[in-house]
């Protein structure tokens, strides 16, 4: 695992981004879809935070909460979001326009789907400019959207500028959505799945951009992934998802080497590794993904849990910390911590 720039310590010991007991709820004709269940975190300037878990743990919805996108039926039904200090909730209609962009971005899994097909790459970086600095004048604007084409590692960009969306690569196009995000130098960026829809060679020029990025500019980064290999690669914490839960929080070496819920030693074991012995078979997770319709009472993995107790299907385990910003919502560690009964055994937990 490679040496990481330890994060700049936030102004006055505030933090970029705080998320406190955010809850979002889909209001669907079969019922409510708690699709975030009371998660926390924070995002230090200079820090990247990943957020791992399988498809439809809830990572991308608090990603569009976040940035004030999300789409009805979905509604923040309870919980905070501030950024330097503000509360994001709060934002009116014109405030929401100017942190969008101005001091967040966000970049996409598909950039098809975010690029316009019928305007020119420059256009639309000017654009997405003079929106939120109207005083820049439209050839200032030019200049700076080719300087950061430059700077995301595409040639000849005044030519490039006057291409459309549909003449670049997967891996171009990924740029062009990179430098669309970063050129009017916010302070948060948020990546959900950015290379997930590239080959691993395009994949690893990407992140190696992000992180070159990230150095100079200082900003935090959210980074949205199922891969945890690009989590080793990048991120300075992790939070682990699963239906809609933080199950584990802590730095990238507590998360790899001391894993403290199930959960994350089954993605963990999932994964190929290099250091594998030959024909060594990857152990997936058993079972299949709650019903979120019809979660659980207790804790949402118990079902596919080797581990699980009478208590994990009762009772949603309270966190335990394991170590200095590591923590775990896992009944194993809260036995672990029980004291001794007379005869020398853990006495149980009760549900």
């Amino acid at each position: 695992m490679q040496q990481r720039q330890t994060p700049a310590p936030p102004p006055e010991g505030r933090p970029l981004l705080e998320v406190r007991d955010l809850r979002v709820s889909f209001f669907t004709p079969a019922g409510e879809v708690r699709a975030v269940s009371g998660i926390s975190y924070q995002v230090d300037y200079g820090e990247v935070v990943g957020i791992v878990g399988e498809s439809g743990s809830g990572k991308s919805v608090e990603a569009y909460s976040i940035m004030g996108l999300l789409q009805p039926p979905g509604r923040v039904v309870g919980g905070s979001i501030t950024f330097e200090g503000e509360d994001v909730l709060s934002f009116s209609r014109r405030e929401l326009t100017a942190f969008r962009g101005g001091r967040a971005a966000m970049i996409f899994q598909n950039p098809m789907t975010c690029l316009n097909p019928v305007y020119t790459v420059g256009d639309q970086l000017i654009e997405a400019l003079r929106a939120h600095q109207k005083t820049v004048s439209r050839r200032e604007a030019a200049q700076r959207a080719a300087e950061m084409l430059e700077r995301v590692g595409i040639h000849n960009p005044e030519r490039r500028m006057r291409q459309y969306p549909h003449e670049f690569s997967g891996g171009m196009r990924q740029r062009v959505m990179i430098a669309m995000g970063l050129i009017c130098h916010p302070k948060l960026l948020i990546a959900d799945e950015p290379t997930t829809a590239l080959d691993v060679t395009i994949q690893a020029q990407i992140l190696e951009l992000m992180k070159d990025l990230q150095r100079q500019t200082n900003m935090g980064i959210i980074f949205i992934t199922h891969n945890l290999g690009v989590v080793a690669e990048l991120c300075h914490k992790v939070c682990v998802m699963y239906a809609g839960k933080l199950v584990e929080q802590g730095s990238v070496d507590d998360i790899f080497y001391r894993p403290g819920h199930p959960y994350t030693v089954g993605l963990l074991r999932s994964m190929p590794r290099l250091d594998a012995q030959e024909h060594q078979r990857l152990i997936p997770i058993e079972g299949t993904p709650v019903d979120m319709l019809d979660p659980p009472e207790g804790c949402p993995f118990a079902p596919r849990c080797p581990h699980a107790m009478e208590v994990c299907l009762r009772r949603m385990p309270p966190y335990v910390d394991l170590g200095p910003g590591h923590r775990s919502a896992c009944w194993l560690r809260v036995q672990e911590r029980l004291p001794a009964s007379p005869s020398g055994r853990k006495e149980a937990a009760h549900g």
